[in-house]
């Protein structure tokens, strides 16, 4: 379980496929907290850590990722050189400074537009069909392992819908949303309760 709460930016060392895909990442954590078999948040995707090692402020560690992983999440997320949003898993006692978060991708969404707003960033992101019920103002979402608030939703006539976040300074320069452009593709989390209402709803009728 996650919050949503990104600790560090790290980068994809080396990736192969060997049945599954491997892949190093290298953070500036310190090697001595990271565990084996420990959960990290990689960009929003939940991976096991399998091997480890650096020093304090330049650690790495390996995970693998399966091929389903790799088809629900951003094409071409996982080569080498790639950024990523990490966050450990969250521990008994911890802040719960975002929302709760699983780390299990629920689709992909386009950034459309990438506009300037006072100090911020406005962005706003096309999400799938199956995702547009989920999705309410104010409400939480996921966006590459980033707790985010819904600031607007405009249902389009195809279904889909277009929901729009306000990216402050500070968050733009310790995650890679900062980069974002119109035509990034991100991962998407919704909120978990509002996945639970939605089945509720639906079984009702």
């Amino acid at each position: 379980m996650f919050t949503g709460i990104v600790t560090a930016i790290g980068t994809i060392r080396d990736a192969r496929q060997s049945g599954d895909l491997h892949a190093t990442i290298t953070c500036p954590w310190d090697p001595a907290g990271i565990a084996i078999g420990a959960s990290i948040a990689c960009s929003g995707v939940c991976l096991t850590v399998v091997d480890k090692g650096g020093v304090e402020g330049d650690a790495w560690f390996s995970v693998v990722i399966s091929g389903e992983t790799v088809s629900r999440s951003v094409p071409g997320r996982w080569a080498e050189g790639g950024q990523l949003n990490l966050e450990p898993a969250m521990r008994l006692g911890d802040e719960l400074g975002g929302h709760i978060v699983t780390g299990h991708v629920d689709g992909v969404g386009q950034v459309v537009e990438v506009s300037p707003v006072g100090e911020s960033r406005r962005v706003v992101i096309a999400t799938p069909a199956d995702l547009a019920p989920y999705l309410a103002p104010k409400g939480s979402i996921t966006v590459d392992g980033v707790s985010l608030t819904v600031n607007e939703v405009a249902d389009q006539p195809d279904g889909t819908c277009h929901f729009m976040l306000n990216i402050i300074p500070h968050t733009a320069e310790v995650t890679t949303l900062g980069a974002l452009v119109a035509g990034s593709k991100v991962n998407l989390e919704i909120d978990v309760l509002a996945r639970y209402l939605q089945r509720m709803q639906a079984l009702r009728g």
